[in-house]
């Protein structure tokens, strides 16, 4: 199958119109549009953008595979929390299989793919006596090639909770995980709290493997861990590796506090990854009136020059019931309750959605959009990156590695006025 492509007359999110040349699965060239010869791309894909958005691959530095598509099952959330959301998985994952994963996790990756995102961070939880959800997801790793699949050891229940649950994280590590994962503050104390991380860290610097615990996912500003895993990359140099997820009691912390842990954060590299559907209801949950957001401090965050990346979390699952795993969904919630809905955010969110996200699962150089870089990218049916993200544009064309892998044709919008049948795209004049 050929990986060559060629798109033509495409609007990059800096606004310049061009042709992007992909050969042997990777960016030949980005020429200045109408330079590319489409008649050398006469036995390959070819697509006119025709000044249509045009980005690098989205990725889903965040998810939940596993428990993808459970919502409901056995039962539905009620109270909306947290800490309902993982009774409702305890016994849900009871009945888990490994066809049963695999299949509600292939169909949601369809999903994704579909919506433009070509890399996936899966957590698989370790709690679960069978590991068949990691073993699961492993195999998932292998056998598809229409994403990237990296799979996390969550121990979704905590470390320290249970006398077999480090056994089962550190056997989880053995069948070849690709990431080290923890939930601090779902340990019973404090103390153990802070033994879930140094556990977490201990077996990343073992096993060489990168970090991405859940931390501070609460609306109580007494939780803090996240100062602990920082500090803990700081000294063992690993930053770069290393990604606290969710960071939301960062909300509810005093200023000063809050300070000296963005602060800490920006000094030792570590990256942030915010979940905005997951959070934007089961934050708060506690609160009567006023009720708080419960996100991380992005703007603080950012401007600190710590990584903020965006994750989508949950996908009809007992902790959020909605969803099609768009990341574009994610980040038009995401600049409503982030008050990121400025003009000047919009490139803060496209920066989130690529580069940050990028760099959180560790892509590196081949991630982009200029020669030499990855073959894959997204055309959005918008024209730029204001409307794509206005109106969640769907995504014409995903490339991957110089291959198709999924197409969108748009249906069209009509209305009928006094017997007139007019056109409505939702495109601004």
């Amino acid at each position: 199958m050929s990986q060559d492509y060629l798109v033509t007359d495409a609007t990059t999110l800096d606004g310049e119109r061009v042709d992007v040349e992909i050969r042997d699965g990777t960016v030949e060239a980005v020429r200045e549009a109408g330079d590319a010869d489409p008649d050398a791309f006469e036995e390959c894909d070819t697509f006119g953008a025709d000044g249509r958005l045009v980005t690098p691959p989205l990725i889903e530095p965040h998810i939940h595979l596993d428990a993808t598509l459970t919502a409901g099952d056995p039962q539905w959330n009620e109270s909306g929390t947290l800490a309902e959301g993982i009774d409702v998985w305890a016994d849900r994952k009871q009945a888990l299989t490994k066809e049963d994963v695999k299949a509600r996790a292939t169909e949601t990756i369809e999903w994704l793919v579909s919506h433009g995102i070509t890399r996936v961070r899966t957590h698989a939880d370790t709690t679960e006596a069978s590991l068949v959800g990691v073993e699961a997801l492993l195999e998932l790793r292998e056998e598809l090639d229409v994403v990237d699949l990296q799979v996390v050891a969550f121990p979704q229940d905590g470390v320290f909770t249970a006398p077999e649950h480090e056994d089962l994280l550190r056997e989880a590590v053995e069948m070849g995980v690709d990431v080290i994962g923890g939930i601090p503050h779902n340990e019973h104390t404090r103390e153990d709290g802070v033994k879930g991380v140094t556990t977490a860290v201990d077996l990343a610097e073992r096993h060489g493997r990168p970090l991405d615990l859940h931390i501070d996912e609460t609306d109580d500003p007494g939780s803090r861990f996240t100062e602990v895993l920082a500090s803990e990359a700081l000294k063992r140099d690993i930053g770069e590796r290393t990604t606290a997820s969710h960071t939301t009691a960062m909300h509810s912390y005093p200023n000063a506090y809050a300070g000296k842990v963005v602060s800490l954060l920006a000094e030792s590299g570590v990256s942030v990854v915010t979940n905005p559907p997951d959070n934007s209801v089961l934050q708060g949950r506690y609160d009567d009136y006023p009720r708080r957001r419960g996100h991380t401090r992005i703007d603080q965050l950012r401007e600190a020059g710590v990584t903020v990346g965006i994750g989508h979390d949950s996908v009809v699952d007992p902790w959020y019931h909605y969803g099609v795993g768009d990341q574009l969904d994610a980040a038009f919630v995401l600049l409503h309750y982030a008050h990121m809905s400025g003009r000047d955010d919009v490139g803060a969110l496209w920066e989130m959605l690529t580069e940050a996200n990028a760099d959180v699962v560790g892509v590196g150089d081949e991630y982009g959009l200029e020669e030499d870089t990855e073959g894959s990218l997204v055309v959005y049916d918008a024209r730029s990156p204001f409307d794509a993200l206005r109106k969640r544009a769907p995504r014409l064309r995903v490339v991957k590695g110089g291959q198709e892998v999924a197409r969108t044709d748009p249906a069209t919008h009509t209305v009928t006025r006094g017997g007139d049948v007019r056109d409505v795209s939702y495109d601004r004049p």
